[in-house]
């Protein structure tokens, strides 16, 4: 039986002991500081519609998040793949914490330029946190992996309840609306950081001089399976921030309250969580390709009941079908990744497939403003646009997604 070594040791071997408790760190990681996530989502929008000249860029404080996200993956990752995961965490609750006091300084000074750049530093946190999952991955069994990635993803049905009702508990607390959110995110970060002091996952070994060499990033993206896996996680990410970016100024530009529109962010992100009890073992019943095939098949779902009209039963059911599709097809796409690459390729594939990845939720988000915003004469055609806009994007995935499929059986036919 392998030693079980400190975060600072080389791994020599799989125990999935040591997995599961990695994986019930990350879970609560994931539970609590993951909460506000939710919280953000909820009130930036409405924040930025409150700060902002222009109502078009109501959504650019979310943008910025995400484009923060994007440009601190490749960073953060290395930083993991150099001092390990732990040191990574650190960075991004810090981040997180930063963020959170800048954007309420801003709503403070009612500065736009402020509050966003308080969004930015949120996105290194929102990148550190996208690491949760491969990190489960790490010190796992091929058996365990799916299992050990959709486990700690379910930790965000925890957050999904915590962070909408934190922020409904303070966005009116002060008299500066939401400024008593963001001062929250950074009590959660403060506190929430010391979980990371229970992660055990040791660094990946340093490269042996005969040993494989490691693939180049373009050998890596040219790779089939690791091509589709990244398509997948890309187009599942960005259409489901397309659409709950949108989604509190549909709800409440339709004549609902903000309170309702709490709600179903609320049942969004609880049915974005829950199915991870049993996608992994969905995955290894299956098979990956399948169940990824499934999400993008119910995110084209979602935007099918969205364009329906816009009855508050039809919000809900839309977002809770694109929180399912999502979880099937972003958990599916990452044991893809996740299988396709050594651990010596660890932090310069995690980091290129996050900056990828959240390089398209950063485009996604800046559309969701000007569609829902800017693209009719009414929030219902605002709305009907953002939903219309995920048809090419579906299409790319499910057609890479065939392609890999049917890839072995056409060349051994050849």
């Amino acid at each position: 039986m392998p030693a079980l070594g400190s975060s600072d040791t080389h791994m020599t071997s799989v125990d999935d002991r040591r997995a599961k408790r990695n994986v019930a760190v990350l879970v609560a990681a994931q539970a609590f500081l993951g909460a506000q996530m939710p919280m953000i989502f909820l009130v930036g929008g409405l924040a930025g519609t409150s700060l902002a000249s222009n109502i078009c860029l109501a959504t650019l404080p979310i943008s910025m998040i995400v484009l923060g996200s994007m440009l601190a993956a490749t960073p953060v990752s290395a930083v993991m793949q150099k001092y390990g995961r732990r040191t990574g965490f650190f960075v991004g609750a810090i981040g997180g914490a930063v963020g959170g006091a800048v954007a309420a300084h801003g709503l403070y000074l009612a500065s736009f330029p402020v509050f966003l750049l308080g969004s930015f530093f949120t996105g290194i946190y929102m990148s550190a946190q996208g690491f949760y999952r491969f990190a489960a991955a790490d010190t796992a069994s091929d058996e365990f992996r799916p299992k050990a990635i959709s486990y700690v993803m379910a930790g965000g049905l925890v957050s999904a309840v915590i962070g909408p009702q934190l922020a409904s508990a303070t966005s009116e607390s002060m008299v500066v609306p939401f400024l008593g959110t963001y001062l929250a995110v950074v009590v959660l970060n403060v506190i929430g950081s010391a979980l990371f002091f229970f992660v055990d996952i040791p660094k990946p070994p340093l490269p042996d001089v005969d040993g494989p060499r490691a693939r180049t990033r373009w050998e890596l993206l040219t790779t089939p399976r690791i091509a589709v896996a990244v398509i997948c996680a890309m187009v599942s990410y960005a259409l489901m921030n397309l659409v709950m970016t949108s989604t509190p100024l549909a709800v409440v530009g339709c004549g609902y309250t903000q309170t309702t529109a709490g709600y179903v962010v609320t049942g969004h992100v609880l049915a974005m969580f829950a199915p991870s009890f049993f996608t992994g073992h969905l995955i290894n019943r299956f098979g990956v390709e399948k169940i990824v095939g499934l999400g993008i098949a119910i995110l084209g779902a979602a935007g099918l009941v969205a364009l329906q009209g816009v009855e508050l039963g039809n919000f809900f059911v839309a977002l809770i079908l694109l929180g399912i599709g999502w979880n099937f097809g972003f958990i599916g796409a990452t044991t893809m990744l996740a299988g396709a690459h050594g651990p010596h390729e660890r932090g310069r594939m995690q980091g290129l497939n996050d900056l990828l990845v959240f390089g398209g939720v950063t485009v996604a988000s800046l559309a969701s403003g000007g569609l829902m915003n800017c693209s009719g004469g009414s929030p219902v055609e605002g709305w009907a646009a953002v939903n219309l806009a995920m048809v090419p994007f579906l299409v790319l995935a499910g057609g890479s997604l065939l392609w890999l499929v049917l890839r072995p059986t056409t060349q051994a036919a050849e």
